[in-house]
């Protein structure tokens, strides 16, 4: 059987992250991963992790989460990093949306730091 880490889980997903997902799918989001961290962590039940090429595509990825979920009147509890661009979080309390830069998300490794978390298989956008 292969490690945890490396164990992808086929489930649905809740419908507010499926919309982060297609929204970050719409601004050419690359490497987009969901973690389950429902067993793993006691703060939020998913991680979305992306990444953009540079600031400019890594605020259009946000805004676009951002504005794909205020359509369904859901906003961010907080939203970091935003002006600086290099990693921008989105905490919607049941799920968190990063949003890194490719060096900055290497440096962080937030894959590797919850690697008990199940990654959750991503669907090819529609």
């Amino acid at each position: 059987m292969a490690k945890t880490e490396n164990r992808r889980k086929i489930q649905r997903l809740p419908a507010q992250i499926d919309r982060a997902v297609r929204a970050a799918e719409d601004k050419k989001a690359l490497d987009l991963t969901v973690l389950d961290l429902r067993k793993a962590a006691g703060f939020t039940d998913y991680f979305l992790i992306c990444s953009g090429t540079n600031p400019r595509q890594i605020r259009a990825i946000a805004d676009s989460v951002i504005d794909a979920l205020a359509a369904d009147g859901v906003s961010p509890a907080h939203v970091e990093g935003y002006d600086r661009s290099e990693w921008v979080l989105l905490d919607y309390f049941d799920f968190v949306v990063h949003v890194f830069a490719p060096e900055t998300r290497m440096f962080y490794g937030l894959e590797r730091l919850w690697g008990s978390a199940e990654r959750v298989e991503v669907p090819a956008a529609r």
